[in-house]
C-alpha cells in the first residue's frame, strides 16, 4: 500500500497494482482517463442444488448447527434446512437435509425430506422423502414418493383440500 495526501491534509492508503484492491479508482489523480476498469468486481453466484427443482426467488438457508426457534417465516420460496428450525410456514418447497430438522407446522408445494420432519405438514403437490428422512406427524399430501428406508409415521391423508368429507385419515406407519 502507498500512502498518499489527501485533499483535506490526511493520509490515505492507496493499493499497489498487484493489490485485490487495485481495481478501485485512485481519486488523487487529476484525470478520469487513468481510473483502472475492474474486469469482473463481483462474481456471480452459482446456484448449486442437490434438487431437481428450479428455485427461484426467495432462498432461506438454515445452515448447520444453527437453531432457529419460535418464528413465523412468510415470503420464502425455498427454504433449506440443515440446522434445526422449529417453525410455521407457508412456502413454495422445503428441503430438509440429512442432519437437518423441522418441527412445527408447514404448508408446502414440494418438500424433499432428507432429515427429520415433526409436526403438521401439508404438501399440496408431491411429499418425496428420500432413504435417510422420517416424517412424523399430521400429513397430508398431493402425491408421495418414499424412498427404501424412507420413514412417514402418523395420521397420513391423500389430498389437501381444507374439508375432506367423506374420506377418514388413517393411522400409518409405513417403512419402506
Amino acid at each position: 500500500m502507498l500512502k498518499s495526501d489527501t485533499f483535506f491534509g490526511g493520509k490515505r492508503e492507496t493499493p499497489t497494482p498487484n493489490s485485490p484492491f487495485s481495481a478501485s479508482s485512485n481519486l488523487t489523480s487529476g484525470s478520469t482517463s487513468n481510473i483502472p476498469k475492474a474486469s469482473n468486481p463481483v462474481s456471480t453466484p452459482v446456484s448449486h442444488s442437490s434438487s431437481s427443482t428450479n428455485e427461484v426467488g426467495s432462498k432461506l438457508i438454515v445452515g448447520p448447527n444453527i437453531k432457529l426457534k419460535g418464528v413465523e417465516i412468510t415470503d420464502c420460496d425455498t427454504l433449506v434446512v440443515e440446522g434445526r428450525v422449529e417453525a410455521t410456514m407457508n412456502s413454495r418447497v422445503i428441503h430438509i437435509a440429512e442432519k437437518g430438522a423441522f418441527k412445527g407446522s408447514a404448508e408446502i408445494d414440494l418438500a424433499e425430506i432428507y432429515g427429520e420432519f415433526d409436526g403438521d405438514l401439508i404438501v399440496r403437490e408431491k411429499l418425496v422423502i428420500y432413504s435417510t428422512g422420517k416424517v412424523s406427524g399430521k400429513i397430508r399430501y398431493g402425491k408421495v414418493v418414499i424412498e427404501e428406508g424412507g420413514q412417514l409415521t402418523g395420521e397420513v391423508q391423500v389430498g389437501t383440500g381444507s374439508s375432506s368429507v367423506g374420506t377418514k385419515p388413517a393411522a400409518v406407519t409405513a417403512v419402506a
